[in-house]
């Protein structure tokens, strides 16, 4: 396992997070019963044999299975007598997490009860990485800044990032926190595959010149990559996609990465999600992949993909079958930029 510096901070997490969806899920939880049902035992297990194979980071949601999914991270970390400190966490506010209209969003009423309930639930001091978990059209940037800094400032949350964000506003917030002394984002948390490549357009560009870091999440495109789907697969009934088809996913152009991805697989000896994980590991802005698993099997199987290293050649291909179609303006940036190549300048003679 390697670990990489979380965004600016001088924290090192783990190249591969163990997201923890597929937590909970009972009856009482809703839609994320299809997404997962996992209880004490079953997910004191999977959480045993992450940090046995080198996972420090373990990302969750207050919204998940409506606080299942904090809870049993915080019990599983008490009953394997995890040390604290040698577990990075990271949790989320913004989802809705009761009736009323104030029981989501990101106001700071919403921030201040929720870190609190979060704390709670998972039986710790601190949050390490706390994270807006969408965008806020209501409240001001300024209110959610403010509350956060507070937070940070009374040690109950170490570090922040922000998830599903555009990048212009991401930009305006970090302008904000430089400019009135706040804690800064550090993180994106953000859909990323090779069959969804759309945030190489604006939001890698910013995390690059911002020094955030990246947490990938469903980086197997909500199972679509997992191998069992694309040309020739017959989807078992029981798979997530049958009930919660999500994120949106261009199968066409999926089904091309699966086939070239099967070669590749079939190469190394490897399963089509392991390519698919490496892939993205190979990729210099992503700092973590987030993976959930509901077996012990699935979670191997992903965890191994941080001892994959695919040739340059590989590399390639799959950039080249799975590369994003032109869009203005990029295509016109890169148009007029050609001429301002670094390096020294050089008069056409």
């Amino acid at each position: 396992m390697k670990y990489k510096q979380l965004g600016r901070t001088g924290l090192y997490v783990s190249e591969i997070c163990l997201g923890t969806m597929t937590f909970g899920g009972n009856e009482d939880a809703g839609f994320w019963k299809a997404i997962g049902e996992l209880r004490q035992d079953e997910v004191d297990a999977i959480v045993a044999r992450a940090l046995a194979q080198g996972v420090n980071f373990i990302d969750t949601a207050d919204v998940y299975s409506m606080g299942q999914s904090e809870r049993l991270v915080g019990q599983a970390i008490k009953n394997l007598g995890v040390k604290r400190s040698d577990v990075v966490i990271a949790s989320k506010v913004f989802g809705e997490m009761g009736p009323g209209p104030n029981d989501r969003g990101a106001s700071r009423g919403h921030i201040m009860d929720g870190v609190k309930a979060s704390l709670d639930r998972l039986q710790t001091d601190h949050i390490d990485l706390y994270q807006i978990h969408g965008n806020d059209p209501v409240t001001p940037i300024e209110e959610t800044l403010r509350a956060l800094d507070d937070l940070v400032s009374q040690g109950l949350v170490r570090y922040i990032g922000v998830s599903n964000w555009a990048a212009w506003k991401i930009a305006k917030a970090l302008g904000i926190s430089e400019a009135k002394g706040y804690a800064r984002f550090e993180t994106l948390q953000a859909y990323y595959s090779i069959a969804g490549r759309d945030l190489e357009r604006d939001l890698a560009p910013m995390l690059n010149e911002e020094k955030l870091g990246l947490m990938v999440w469903s980086p197997l495109a909500g199972g679509y990559l997992s191998g069992k789907y694309g040309p020739g697969s017959t989807t078992p009934n029981d798979s997530r996609r049958v009930n919660f088809d999500f994120p949106p996913v261009n199968k066409e152009r999926a089904d091309a990465c699966i086939e070239v991805m099967r070669e590749i697989g079939l190469a190394n000896g490897v399963s089509v999600a392991r390519v698919a994980l490496a892939w993205l590991l190979a990729k210099p802005h992503v700092t973590s992949i987030i993976i959930g698993a509901k077996t012990i099997e699935q979670l191997d199987d992903n965890l191994a993909a941080a001892e994959l290293v695919l040739l340059p050649e590989e590399v390639a291909k799959l950039d080249a079958v799975s590369e994003l179609p032109p869009e203005y303006p990029g295509w016109m940036v890169t148009r007029q930029a050609a001429s301002r190549v670094p390096g020294p300048f050089k008069l056409k003679t």
